[in-house]
């Protein structure tokens, strides 16, 4: 079934345009495209007018269509350059239409002209848009090992730099975009497991807190003191919450999921407001369940 065939029989049975699926969907055809989509294709293909798209992208996803495939044909164009050939090929493999709009791109967001990302990496990552802001996601060959969200992807690939600073990075669309789907997916949709291979290290302390923090089931939450004294540490609290802190690995672990001993939502390094909006659709998930 086509993009606009979803959407259109999506309004048709609830009378309104569901947005946040119509966006993703956008962000998919986006992501598929070889080229860079205009404005007016993708509404066309999204069945809604070219205005409201660009309003209702813009807003709820912070970045309009055009600068969101901008950025993807950037992360293309690293992954084609270390692949081999010339610095000329991989712009327009990576759907340019020209070498001077790829360096002034390449230069702005990434902080390098496109001839100097080749290189030899370590972990390989992929970078889009979800519900909930820029995602990115990076894995070794073990396992994913960071998940993040942040609100400019410049700097979330920065912070995947400063935490691994040994590391050499790559662009893996290929190996990555089919485990980002699942989460985007879980994202906009939760549901009882998202069960995805992992490669997280840490202190054998924190590595019992993030174990159990996979144990909360979904739609509940649970305090720093609660789970302390469930891993046999009831006064180690702020030892739990650091633990939550130093988590990598957003929702898959999900340090969401505790909260202060009096309710309040606070200590989520991706923002509180991600934290909320997450414990939101997760209980509504479990109540429909």
């Amino acid at each position: 079934m086509s993009t606009r065939a979803t959407i259109a029989s999506m309004d048709k049975t609830t009378g309104h345009t569901d947005w946040p699926q119509v966006l993703m969907a956008v962000c998919r055809h986006i992501e598929r495209d070889e080229g860079l989509p205009g404005l007016a294709q993708l509404a066309s293909r999204a069945g809604v007018s070219a205005s409201e798209l660009q309003r209702q992208f813009t807003r709820r996803l912070g970045v309009s269509p055009k600068a969101y495939a901008q950025a993807l044909a950037l992360h293309r164009l690293t992954q084609n350059l270390r692949q081999g050939g010339t610095a000329l090929d991989a712009v327009f493999n990576a759907g340019y239409e020209s070498s001077a709009a790829a360096y002034a791109n390449a230069g702005a967001a990434l902080g390098a002209a496109p001839g100097k990302l080749r290189g030899a990496v370590d972990i390989g990552w992929w970078m889009g848009l979800s519900d909930l802001g820029w995602m990115l996601l990076a894995a070794t060959d073990r396992g994913i090992c960071w998940l993040a969200f942040g609100e400019q992807p410049g700097a979330l690939l920065e912070d995947l730099r400063g935490a691994f600073p040994k590391a050499r990075l790559r662009n893996d669309e290929a190996r990555l975009y089919r485990w980002f789907e699942q989460v985007r997916d879980f994202v906009l949709l939760p549901r009882e497991a998202l069960e995805l291979p992992l490669d997280i290290q840490g202190t054998a302390f924190q590595s019992r807190v993030w174990r159990a923090l996979r144990q909360i089931p979904l739609g509940q939450t649970t305090s720093y003191g609660s789970l302390a004294a469930q891993i046999g540490t009831p006064t180690g609290a702020r030892a739990v919450a650091s633990a939550c802190a130093n988590n990598r690995i957003a929702m898959l672990i999900p340090c969401h999921r505790v909260v202060g001993g009096d309710g309040r939502l606070s200590g989520y390094r991706w923002g509180v407001e991600r934290k909320a909006a997450l414990l939101k659709r997760e209980a509504r998930a479990s109540e429909s369940a």
